[in-house]
């Protein structure tokens, strides 16, 4: 299996849904020493998650990257888009409650994006407010 490329499209981001999926993905990721991204189906929702503790041992997400992903999931949750107890870093990311596969994985794309430094991704994603 060829590694995910760092940091993941949208197309290539793991479904972790099902029995033993969210583990293997993390497996994997902690063999590739790669932060973490998956998505999941709960029901009619998606959930998107990211860690780092998977990630290369001197892989360092800066203070700057950490509040503006914060801040994109803050701005997630206002809108309704991801519930209220969306959990934003520094170390893990869960966000529930995305109404489709394809905006869990352009938000999981862009967040992995982020968390490797570029935030061009998230910022096109999650927009701030005008």
């Amino acid at each position: 299996m060829e590694p995910l490329p760092t940091p993941c499209p949208a197309p290539l981001v793991p479904d972790a849904t099902g029995a033993g999926s969210f583990d293997a993905a993390y497996r994997r990721a902690k063999s590739e020493q790669a932060v973490l991204i998956a998505i999941e189906s709960q029901g009619a929702r998606w959930t998107v998650k990211a860690d780092t503790l998977t990630a290369d041992p001197g892989h360092t997400v800066d203070d700057a990257v950490t509040a503006a992903a914060r801040d994109a999931v803050t701005r997630l949750v206002a809108a309704g888009e991801v519930r209220s107890d969306a959990y934003a870093g520094p170390v893990y990311y869960v966000l529930h409650g995305l109404e489709s596969e394809e905006r869990a994985r352009e938000i999981a794309a862009a967040l992995h994006a982020a968390l490797y430094g570029d935030l061009r991704p998230l910022t096109a994603a999650v927009p701030a407010a005008p």
